[in-house]
């Protein structure tokens, strides 16, 4: 079952801290309809993720795995990962609704293997907090010893996988566009820039792009930043083929359905900028 425009009852006039909980309880509800879309279907599963113990009861960092048709030991590892920060739940529900079309159309994504991460921070997530119940900005925990639960989990999964792609998915309440990241490091930014301009072109059929020379207190170019901040989720250091990274970034203030679709035909132009280059240039 795909999302569709009524499933956004979000009018323009409605504040981001008003949306919240509504779209909290959206993702709820639609990580039901992807867990029953994984039990009927043979490409999209959900996979034991992390379980977290707090005052509560048990929370749960969520992970799925599809698998295309056909995908064997050559196909393509993609990581996607969204809501790393608690307050941005309108990410969850872009993935979740490109899996949603991935169950539906596998063929879409012929060649690759995909791991999704929709809540990579379920205690700032159910609470509606940037941070997690620690405190923490877990994106600037990656890679520096940290002792948060969610990070250490997510490090586990980025050294074992050995993607050939990394898509983060956020949403910024000061911009007035979309725009995105590259890592910052030159050996893998020519693939990851030739990915996210085609991504943003498609995005741009459902929000506007920034334009602004300084977006998020980095340079931009027609809203890509070549810079990012230090402890960000992404690669290790001194893997044996770096990865392109992306970061993809919506304004959050507009209506939440756009954002769904864009950062759904984002993703869908990554698989198939990709797949292009790789027929141009097999050595990628």
């Amino acid at each position: 079952m795909l999302l569709g425009a009524d499933d956004f009852p979000f009018a323009d006039s409605e504040t981001v801290t008003v949306r919240h909980a509504g779209t909290r309880q959206r993702v709820t509800e639609f990580l039901e309809l992807l867990d029953a879309s994984a039990r009927a279907s043979a490409c999209l599963v959900r996979v034991p993720g992390l379980s977290l113990r707090v005052e509560e009861g048990i929370v749960e960092l969520p992970q799925y795995r599809f698998t295309a048709p056909g995908a064997g030991d050559d196909a393509i590892r993609i990581g996607i990962f969204a809501t790393i920060h608690g307050d941005e739940p309108e990410s969850a529900l872009g993935l979740v609704h490109f899996l949603q079309s991935l169950a539906e159309e596998p063929e879409a994504a012929s060649g690759f293997a995909m791991e999704a991460y929709p809540l990579c921070n379920p205690t700032g997530f159910i609470a509606g907090t940037r941070h997690s119940r620690a405190g923490k900005d877990l994106n600037r925990e990656f890679w520096r010893n940290s002792p948060e639960p969610e990070v250490r989990f997510l490090e586990a999964e980025l050294l074992r996988r050995h993607f050939h792609g990394i898509v983060c998915l956020h949403c910024d309440d000061t911009s007035h566009g979309l725009y995105g990241f590259l890592s910052g490091r030159q050996t893998g930014d020519v693939l990851s820039s030739n990915l996210l301009e085609p991504a943003l072109r498609a995005a741009e059929a459902f929000l506007p792009r920034n334009l602004d020379v300084e977006i998020d207190g980095f340079l931009a170019q027609s809203g890509v930043l070549s810079s990012c901040y230090d402890g960000v989720l992404r690669a290790p250091e001194g893997v044996p083929q770096t990865p392109f990274e992306i970061t993809f970034e919506t304004p959050q203030r507009a209506p939440v359905e756009r954002q769904v679709q864009a950062f759904n035909a984002a993703l869908h132009a990554i698989l198939k900028e990709y797949r292009l280059l790789l027929a141009h240039a097999p050595n990628l």
